[in-house]
């Protein structure tokens, strides 16, 4: 069986557990605390040097970092994973804009309003600099969806998956979601699909 090693309200540990549910696949989640530093411990460290949370454990004991790689590694073969070579670009692409343009505003100005060890660096210029930013982010993707059902074309894929995660958390960080209309339809079409599981669920 699959292992997800991750925290519970994370976004970024969200998105695996989020497809596995939506792909009917079973798995096994244990939780590893980035906050406690549990993630640092040598027994998590020999599984990921890199010392972060999401992480997959194959059938066979192999470790896969990264959610967007996990995402790209579970959706194979299945309809998460666009078949038209132009579509699998384009999931490509937004999986990029979510960890470079996204997340970085989004789900970071959640934390800081979120998790009581943030207040330190929660100083005004940097919450005024993750709100512009991500309100930049929404705004593409408002534009895209003014035109697609989804990030990839007319079919949900590890795009939306990816997005979702963080987006439909945006309220906790302090955004508007009114302001952006054609996100907030999307975010409905992506909890309608089947398989749908909220962020706090455990298999």
């Amino acid at each position: 069986m699959i292992t997800i090693y991750g925290m519970g309200d994370s976004g970024n540990c969200y998105k695996p557990r989020l497809l596995l549910a939506k792909l009917g696949i079973g798995f096994r989640h244990v939780e590893v605390d980035a906050l406690d530093g549990s993630t640092r411990a040598p027994d998590f460290l020999a599984k990921n040097p890199n010392g972060k949370v999401p992480l997959l454990e194959t059938e066979d004991g192999r470790h896969l970092a990264e959610s967007n790689a996990m995402l790209l590694y579970l959706a194979e073969g299945t309809r998460f994973l666009p078949q038209d070579r132009f579509e699998r670009a384009l999931a490509y692409q937004w999986l990029f804009f979510e960890q470079y343009s996204h997340e970085p505003a989004v789900a970071v100005r959640r934390a800081l309003l979120v998790y009581p060890e943030r207040a330190p660096q929660r100083t005004p210029a940097r919450l005024a600099e993750t709100l512009e930013a991500g309100n930049r982010a929404l705004a593409v993707m408002e534009d895209r969806l003014d035109t697609a059902r989804f990030f990839a074309g007319e079919a949900m894929s590890v795009a939306d998956i990816a997005l979702y995660a963080y987006t439909h958390q945006a309220g906790r960080g302090g955004f508007d979601l009114g302001l952006f209309p054609a996100v907030s339809a999307w975010l409905k079409r992506v909890e309608a699909d089947p398989g749908h599981v909220p962020i706090d669920w455990r298999p």
